[in-house]
């Protein structure tokens, strides 16, 4: 009950701040201004003997006799490697836009192969490369691990967290920086982190209102084009200028969204319901066993023997219907429920009924 008159507060305080301004730095990005995923492999050595198993991991030995022969160092032979201390491991970070060669990035280590743990290892120099397979930044520091592992001789074993990723702050540096089209032609385009006509509309008339006709114009429910100067120092301005325009963003369709699994349930503030009446109960039968022992007279002759007996109760809650008139708000359904009772999980049979009996003006989601 608790929990359901915080919910209605928290859904009625953010439907009263809905029709706030926000900054169009905070709904919307500059399109081709955008982060790059980088991706590599490398070998952690250092380990105190929570590394690959060798003999089950080949690449790892592979990879450290590559490394050796890099350096002029040959192995003889058919000589048998046990790196208990080396784990292969895929390096990745983001490349954020506008990232200059020097600058670093923070990257994050996770083991390919079956070391137990990476803590206390350090990352060797490892090349990171776009999608285009091209070199952008290289990685190299100490592991930051926030888990660990302990096991004993029997088998038994304790882990916290994950103990076979770390961090590396600061640990790749740039070494090439990533092309945008941000100076190049006439316009700029804004793209809106949701799809929604009406805030497209207000955002072209937000900056129209500001800097003049003409010179913002909504191209689809996500993009807005705006004329742009061409200089690049000029363009730095003029995006510092635009992203703090404020654009009172068009309200959210009608949803009510069902996560089945946590039992979350979140109703939008324009779910409107039609005339309908709700009964809800539900039916709980117990049935319990219990050992009797008959013990006859001893002078009869009889055996002592144990007989079951079973107990069957059947409880039936007995819930009022309760009448959604026409139009029936947000406050008015959470009311209704919660004078029934109504845990979250009957507030879901609910729901999906009324959905199907078509008294729910909303899109159900079950997530």
């Amino acid at each position: 009950m608790a929990a359901m008159r915080l919910l209605l507060a928290l859904l009625l305080l953010l439907g009263m701040q809905s029709s706030y301004a926000e900054r169009v730095k905070d709904i919307a990005s500059v399109e081709g201004v955008r982060s790059n995923q980088l991706v590599g492999y490398g070998l952690v050595v250092g380990l105190n003997g929570t590394g690959d198993q060798t003999n089950q991991t080949p690449f790892t030995v592979q990879s450290f006799q590559n490394m050796l022969n890099q350096f002029g160092i040959a192995l003889p032979p058919g000589i048998k490697l046990q790196l208990k201390n080396i784990a292969a491991v895929t390096v990745h970070a983001d490349m954020p836009a506008f990232s200059k060669p020097g600058q670093t990035l923070d990257v994050t280590v996770s083991s390919i192969g079956n070391a137990k743990s990476l803590r206390g290892g350090s990352l060797i120099m490892t090349p990171l490369k776009g999608i285009d397979g091209k070199i952008y930044a290289i990685a190299q520091g100490n592991l930051v691990v926030g888990g660990f592992g302990s096991e004993g001789i029997d088998g038994s074993k304790v882990t916290v967290n994950v103990p076979s990723v770390g961090r590396i702050p600061g640990g790749a540096l740039v070494e090439k920086e990533v092309p945008t089209a941000f100076d190049n032609g006439k316009a700029i385009v804004f793209n809106l982190h949701r799809a929604d006509f009406t805030t497209a509309k207000r955002l072209a008339e937000s900056i129209n209102n500001k800097l003049g006709p003409d010179v913002a114009s909504p191209i689809d429910a996500v993009s807005v084009s705006v004329k742009a100067p061409l200089d690049a120092a000029q363009r730095v301005n003029y995006l510092s200028l635009l992203e703090n325009i404020d654009v009172v963003p068009g309200e959210e369709p009608a949803r009510v969204v069902i996560n089945s699994r946590t039992g979350t349930i979140v109703v939008g503030q324009h779910v409107r319901v039609s005339p309908v009446a709700v009964t809800h109960g539900s039916l709980t039968v117990t049935v319990s066993e219990a050992i009797q022992v008959s013990q006859p007279n001893a002078l009869g002759g009889g055996q002592t023997v144990v007989v079951p007996q079973s107990n069957v109760n059947v409880e039936e809650d007995i819930n009022p219907m309760f009448k959604f008139d026409a139009g029936t708000s947000l406050d008015d359904i959470v009311r209704a429920v919660n004078q029934v009772g109504a845990a979250p999980g009957d507030l879901m049979a609910i729901l999906e009924a009324l959905k199907q009996s078509g008294a729910l003006r909303a899109e159900l989601i079950v997530i």
